[in-house]
């Protein structure tokens, strides 16, 4: 198989780690200010936590994938 036999569980697991960290890093560390007219003073709060946990759940899943298979 092309690049591995696991694969596409490499690739849940980074785009799921870094779909967790990056809306955490946007909850816990604001932009200082707007760079633009429309940006948003902060990260939207509860769409935030919610992408958060279900990057870390793939994130999860996928070493769970990895250990067991």
């Amino acid at each position: 198989m092309f690049l591995g036999e696991n694969l596409i569980i490499y690739l849940v697991l980074a785009l799921g780690g870094a779909l967790a960290v990056g809306n955490i890093v946007a909850l816990v560390k604001p932009p200082v200010q707007p760079k633009e007219n429309g940006d948003l003073a902060s990260a939207p709060k509860a769409r935030s936590l919610a992408m958060a946990v279900i990057g870390l759940i793939a994130a999860l899943w996928s070493i769970v994938s990895l250990i067991t298979g």
